[in-house]
């Protein structure tokens, strides 16, 4: 049920148009993978992960957030786009969070899950393959809210600013601990 849990979400993850609800899908795909790891017996790969996720997941969140301060309300990534120049800070700290969740080797995302993975594995290779897929479904749709917020051309209609630091420096604390 884990297992179903993680493909499930990271499925709908794919369809979101809302910044917040791509991450928010993502925690349950997350979450699915923290109890495959408990259901395969491998509790510490999956309490690795749990603190891994807090920290590149709240990063994502908070840097949505900074995203939806700098667009003044906008949380619709179909009118967003070419952010990078415009919010460089908050671009930086959420590039640490989508390449360790996505599981970018040395990252403490691809640590924690493949820990898991390979306690999997050992359990079912069939499981294994699963989650694997899994992970590629999610380093796919984070990739896809990042490159339609922060690349191409802006479509929104906003002037986006730089979120002040009382905003950014948490997201840089964070950033480093994604890592």
């Amino acid at each position: 049920r884990s297992l179903a849990t993680a493909v499930m979400a990271a499925t709908i993850g794919i369809t979101q148009f809302d910044i917040k609800k791509v991450y928010a899908y993502s925690t349950v795909s997350q979450l699915g993978y923290m109890f495959l790891a408990l259901g395969v017996g491998a509790f510490s790969a999956g309490i690795w992960h749990v603190v891994t996720h807090a920290f590149f997941k709240a990063l994502l969140f908070l840097g949505a957030g900074s995203v939806i301060h700098a667009l003044h309300h906008e949380q619709d990534m179909r009118n967003m786009g070419g952010l990078r120049t415009k919010i460089p800070i908050t671009f930086a700290v959420l590039a640490c969070a989508w390449i360790a969740i996505s599981g970018v080797p040395f990252t403490s995302g691809w640590y924690s899950k493949e820990a898991i993975l390979g306690a999997v594995h050992h359990h079912s290779p069939l499981m294994y393959w699963i989650g694997v897929a899994t992970a590629a479904v999610t380093a796919f749709y984070v990739s896809r809210s990042m490159f339609m917020t922060f690349f191409g051309e802006y479509r929104g209609h906003a002037h986006p600013h730089e979120s002040p630091p009382v905003m950014w420096v948490p997201l840089a604390v964070l950033a480093v601990l994604s890592l």
